[in-house]
């Protein structure tokens, strides 16, 4: 295992995803996203991913010269289009706009199309949270999970976030893929020749495997059966009926070299307290629930461990296989 601060990691991503074709902004979103997921050991959507990208840059299947630009608004509504850019900086702009117009409408909803993998859901709302509002992040993801009795992939995992700020202490986080769990574990454990446990996925035939590899090829099991399968619906539709951006199942998977440009969809909604009950009941009802919560000695609140572990990781570097060590500092060059 090779150990580095997260200033190091950062110079390495950003150097990497530069060599490989990104524009200095898209390569500085993307390297910071990723360094903050390793930093909370969130490994399936951290430094793992950067010879993903850059392939995918270098391939063509994204624009490294992209722009993010806002192609439509009105009132609280914004799109933004990613022009086949990673989606970092698109998400970034899409945000930075959701905040904005919720401070002003009291509500928004920000959307994103002809985008890339997101990463992380809840990275994109730590803004949200700062600004002391109440944010949902949404997306979809290349076909990965069937509709409810089907079974071939249509719906990706289609992760959903969601961030409720405190008046003291750290903001709940709640973050999940509405596959049995993130692709992205699967990934790892096909890299690493380790078996998955049954019930995750399916293999290309459609049976159960525990073979890693195989479910890369075959479908992801939603969570909670036919109900995981309705929310995956539910997120391809507001992200892509809404934007534009491409179903799960028109999108190439993000696990092979060549394809299409996925041009798939995030959106974010951003709530002010302030435009409903007020802030002052806002923070009474959130202490309420969590004091109610936390009355059971085992209970953690959502967020708890990744910001714990985010700080050790700033005051004491982060540890990474020495295989993903070498292939980003050759990526680095």
């Amino acid at each position: 295992m090779a150990k580095f601060t997260l200033d190091e990691l950062l110079h390495l991503a950003v150097r990497a995803l530069e060599r490989a074709g990104a524009g200095e902004a898209m390569a500085q979103a993307t390297a910071v996203a990723l360094v903050d997921a390793e930093s909370q050991g969130l490994a399936s959507h951290g430094l793992s991913r950067i010879a993903q990208y850059t392939t995918h840059l270098r391939n063509g299947r994204v624009d490294g010269d992209a722009i993010p630009e806002v192609i439509a608004e009105r009132g609280g509504a914004v799109l933004v289009d990613a022009h086949d850019g990673l989606a970092f900086a698109a998400c970034a702009v899409a945000v930075r706009e959701a905040v904005a117009r919720a401070r002003k409408h009291g509500v928004s909803f920000a959307g994103v199309t002809r985008s890339h993998h997101f990463g992380i859901a809840a990275h994109h709302l730590v803004p949200v949270a700062a600004a002391g509002m109440v944010g949902l992040a949404l997306g979809n993801s290349p076909a990965a999970m069937p509709a409810a009795g089907g079974k071939h992939p249509i719906f990706g995992t289609n992760p959903i976030a969601a961030v409720f700020p405190r008046a003291q202490g750290e903001p709940l986080v709640i973050d999940l893929s509405l596959s049995e769990v993130a692709r992205g574990k699967v990934m790892i454990a096909a890299k690493e020749g380790r078996p998955i446990p049954l019930g995750w996925a399916l293999d290309g035939e459609g049976a159960p495997t525990t073979d890693a590899k195989a479910a890369l090829t075959g479908s992801m099991l939603p969570m909670g059966g036919t109900k995981g399968a309705m929310l995956a619906l539910v997120v391809e539709l507001l992200v892509c009926a809404l934007t534009g951006a491409a179903f799960g199942f028109e999108a190439d998977t993000f696990f092979v070299d060549d394809g299409n440009r996925p041009r798939i969809g995030q959106a974010f909604v951003v709530v002010d307290p302030g435009a409903l009950a007020g802030r002052r009941v806002y923070d009474e009802r959130i202490e309420t629930l969590i004091g109610e919560m936390l009355m059971d000695d085992g209970v953690r609140l959502p967020g708890a461990r990744r910001a714990d572990l985010a700080a050790r990781a700033a005051a004491e570097g982060v540890t990474i296989p020495d295989a993903l060590a070498r292939q980003l500092q050759e990526l680095a060059g």
